[in-house]
């Protein structure tokens, strides 16, 4: 059998190059090793121009082929299935192809290579040679691939002999019409709407001289074409090196274009198993997330465009130093004076330690002011010369987390690297943007970061704003970058009341926060080990103020290593990309939108996103955030979100969590406005039965916590000041059929411990026994009273009470609850201790007695008022004043004072 395939993906070129092959080996076999683009997909439909006889890739017996003729490609990794063939004794195989060489190529007995705009050139030079003729049907079909693969003949890659095939073609008889109709078709409206997201978030890169422009865009459903539209927003602006990055479904797909020699986007394209010719290229990616994916090609551009950097590129100097006799009082005040970090220490020119800011704070602390620097600097440190490659200097600060790094000449210090300096180099290189489009854009752009400005006018209370403006003129005073960030911006974005103000400072935020509160006289509350603070103004308003920072893992599951950084790697460490967004608060950007990772796209598209694919793998936890947040915003997860939860799920991962970190993500959900919803999620996904095999989330517990629900709603309209944690009723709620052997092993679990332990138990307990007593009174044929009915529901917490109503199906127990808290709990006497004593009783075990028996006369409606207090306390214990004993009468047993 011989068989004639092409690569996945097949375009235009490849159809008619296979139809050339046909033309070439009569007897052999069309089949494509995959999928196709979706152009050529409505051309087998519509298109009654050619009748392709091609066999399915399911039908073909791969031990039977003997001839395999590939054109369009020679890579074993584009082929599909075929590749399992490749290397098989006795397999004949041809190749006509028109890409440039790559390290997976297969070779073939006959080779027919050369890099031209299309392979159509190349098999039509074939056809001419061997003498085989053309009608024009045929001359139509390769003048199409011809046409696509060339963009119209206007390619820098396009040769000679491409305008010589595309004049014999149509010499032959192609028509011009029929590829107009095919090419230039109007845009489809998702294809419009696609477009305009490239235009927008088109941003220009300047690398080693080299401009280029990345677009970006995103779509929860297929769009064919985006090949056309990325070369149509190319021609738009006449851009030299075009990729656009457009995340469809769980796929990411690259779109190289390039008119210049020093951007070969094949091989950019090969870096993501994708591939193409140097002027145009295309890859399909899984598994890697959009920032991911933008952060990997700039990675990837830097390395092909530029030459490696080194030490010399990046180093300061000159660099201060301090000499070995030096005192650490005399280093702390040139450390404050330079306001640096580390200060390397010299012998005679000659390095030989290194000393920081937290030694000399620390020294200091303990009274060692007057000690030398040479007693208590660090000896081991790694140097490099100027010449040192930037990953050797990436791993020993990274790696090695060595934050001053010594460039030495010889014996010479000739200049210094921090690990600030590598952020910045970094972050400058990938920061540094400009507006692609006119004029008329860039002013749209800027305007739109006014409207930020606006709507927080808008949206935000007077005191909050006055907040808001003062802590960016701290930040110009300080020089710091000082940003409001969270979900404080993102509800603000979308339109939501969120006034918990958390705000990012690069550099160093306890510094910051210092200020603050002494220009405004504000309370401060600091917490060194993790560079955070609160302030809290006169008017009652908090900011959580916290310093830049980045976190890695050493593990999954484990807690984060934190470190400091730039805002942007800040941002990174965040779990969802809708959580990303953060608002420049200094005073001259004031308003100003920053949005590194495609939130505000997210939340127009109401999709929850992690920004990196081991999020959930670094963090565990996030998985029950990402339900929370889901289901509070109404969103949905993004497929590739999706697959990469479940597959932290199927890994165990959550099950390495700590039973404290479960237990703090478990409460917040049940502080949510609509736990239930979270719930259902998580029972879905098998998360409940992590935590134990018995907790399960039945439709009998969603029907129970929707009780709760209204249950708690009405109690929240009584505006009762009295404080309960909602949390707490729905827990007795998902442990309500559970036996308390159960609960003990969750709680366990759990790490439950202390207060919130003996308030679960104590609730659950007391509050079963309770209903128990209460359902007795109410099941036999005396109404109980309402002092009884007091009695058994006072020593109960509040969110015993409620879960009791809400479980309740009696409407008689629920009235009863219910008269509890509107009327019963509100009853006071009128006398107290002191009027007791007036009356002449002797404080003791009597008081107790009187006023119990007081308060059951006020709840039965026997005593109304203070006079009929005094005058059954009179009648009632009055004989026996002189020995202070009572006449064992209740108010059931004494005469109402209106008898």
């Amino acid at each position: 059998m011989e068989v004639i395939t092409t690569h996945i993906n097949a375009d235009f070129d490849a159809l008619a190059s296979m139809l050339a092959a046909k033309k070439i080996y009569p007897n052999a076999t069309l089949v494509f090793p995959g999928s196709q683009e979706r152009s050529l997909r409505d051309f087998f439909v519509h298109s009654t121009l050619y009748v392709f006889q091609t066999e399915r890739l399911k039908n073909i017996d791969m031990d039977k082929i003997t001839r395999l003729i590939l054109v369009d490609t020679r890579q074993l990794s584009r082929i599909g299935k075929f590749g399992q063939i490749i290397g098989r004794p006795g397999l004949d195989i041809h190749v006509y192809d028109h890409h440039p060489p790559s390290s997976d190529d297969i070779r073939g007995s006959l080779e027919v290579v050369r890099e031209v705009g299309a392979t159509v050139t190349l098999m039509l030079e074939v056809l001419e040679e061997k003498g085989v003729e053309i009608n024009s049907d045929e001359a139509t079909v390769l003048m199409l691939g011809l046409y696509e693969d060339t963009g119209g003949l206007t390619f820098s890659s396009v040769t000679s002999e491409d305008f010589h095939a595309a004049g014999h073609l149509r010499a032959i008889g192609a028509s011009v019409n029929i590829i107009s109709d095919m090419i230039t078709r109007e845009l489809t409206a998702e294809q419009v709407f696609l477009l305009n997201d490239l235009i927008r978030s088109a941003t220009r890169y300047t690398i080693r001289g080299v401009s280029l422009v990345i677009a970006i865009a995103s779509s929860d459903r297929y769009i064919g074409d985006i090949a056309v539209l990325v070369h149509k927003l190319k021609d738009m602006e006449n851009l030299d090196v075009l990729f656009a990055l457009v995340r469809m479904e769980d796929r990411i797909y690259l779109i190289g274009r390039s008119r210049i020699e020093k951007v070969n986007v094949g091989k950019l394209a090969a870096a993501f198993g994708g591939g193409g010719h140097p002027t145009a290229a295309s890859a399909t990616i899984k598994g890697m997330t959009l920032y991911e994916t933008k952060e990997q090609l700039l990675r990837f551009l830097q390395e092909h465009i530029q030459p490696e950097r080194r030490s010399k590129d990046l180093m300061t100097f000159p660099v201060k130093s301090i000499e070995t006799h030096r005192t650490i009082f005399e280093a702390g005040e040139l450390l404050t004076r330079y306001d640096i970090n580390v200060l390397p220490v010299l012998e005679k020119e000659r390095l030989v330690g290194l000393i920081s800011r937290q030694v000399v704070e620390k020294a200091s602390f303990h009274g060692l002011k007057d000690h030398s620097v040479w007693e208590y600097m660090t000896t081991e440190f790694a140097t490099v010369t100027p010449e040192t490659p930037l990953a050797q200097l990436q791993d020993i600060i990274t790696g090695r987390r060595q934050r001053f790094v010594p460039v030495m000449n010889g014996e010479e210090l000739v200049g210094a690297i921090t690990r600030t300096d590598i952020l910045r180099s970094f972050q400058r290189e990938l920061t540094e943007t400009e507006d692609v489009f006119s004029h008329q854009e860039s002013k749209r752009l800027r305007d739109r970061k006014k409207m930020i400005a606006k709507l927080m006018e808008e949206r935000l209370p007077k005191r909050i704003q006055t907040v808001l403006r003062s802590l960016g003129k701290v930040g110009d005073q300080t020089g710091c970058s000082v940003y409001a960030v969270g979900g404080f911006v993102r509800d603000l974005v979308m339109r939501g009341n969120n006034l918990d103000v958390d705000v990012v400072v690069e550099e160093d935020g306890i510094r910051f926060a210092r200020e603050a509160a002494r220009l405004f006289s504000c309370r401060l509350r600091i917490y060194k080990k993790f560079g955070t603070a609160v302030l809290t103004f006169s008017d009652g308003t908090k900011v959580d103020v916290a310093t830049a920072r980045l976190e890695y893992y050493d593990s999954p599951a484990a807690l984060p290593t934190i470190e400091m950084s730039s805002i942007k790697r800040d941002l990174y460490r965040r779990d969802f990309t809708i959580n990303t967004l953060a608002i420049r608060l200094n005073e001259v950007q004031f308003g100003e939108l920053i949005d590194f990772f495609g939130a505000l796209q997210d939340v127009k598209e109401k999709t929850i996103r992690v920004l990196h694919s081991l999020s959930f793998v670094e963090d565990p936890t996030r998985i029950f955030r990402a339900f929370r947040f889901e289901q509070r915003l109404d969103f949905q997860l993004g497929k590739h979100t999706q697959n990469l939860l479940r597959n932290a799920v199927k890994m165990g991962f959550l099950e390495k969590l700590s039973g404290g970190r479960i237990f703090a993500e478990l409460l917040q959900i049940l502080k949510e406005n609509d736990p239930a919803r979270v719930l259902k999620r998580l029972e879905e996904y098998g998360l409940l039965r992590i935590i134990n095999p018995n907790l399960v989330f039945t439709q009998d517990r969603a029907i129970l916590f929707e009780r709760i629900r209204n249950i708690l709603s009405w109690y929240r309209l009584l505006y009762l000041r009295e404080r309960y944690d909602p949390w707490l009723v729905y827990l007795l709620g998902l442990f309500d059929d559970l036996s308390d052997r159960q609960v003990g092993t969750i709680s366990k679990r759990l790490a439950v411990r202390g207060k919130n332990r003996r308030r679960i138990i104590e609730a659950r307990r007391n509050g079963q026994q309770a209903f128990v007593i209460l359902s007795q009174r109410r099941g036999g044929k005396k109404r109980p009273k309402r002092s009884e009915v007091y009695d058994i529901l006072d020593p109960l917490p509040t969110e015993a009470k409620l879960f009791m109503m809400a479980k309740t199906e009696d409407e008689k127990i629920k009235r009863d609850i219910s008269l509890y808290f509107t009327s019963l709990r509100n009853v006071k006497t009128a006398l107290g201790g002191k009027n007791l004593i007036q009356m002449g009783f002797e404080p003791g075990p009597l008081f107790r007695e009187i006023m119990a028996e007081l308060l059951k006369g006020r709840l039965d409606g026997k005593i109304k008022s203070k006079e009929e207090e005094i005058d059954f306390v009179t009648r009632t214990y009055g004989p026996n004043l002189e020995n202070g004993k009572s006449s064992n009468r209740s108010v059931d047993d004494a005469a109402s004072p209106s008898s």
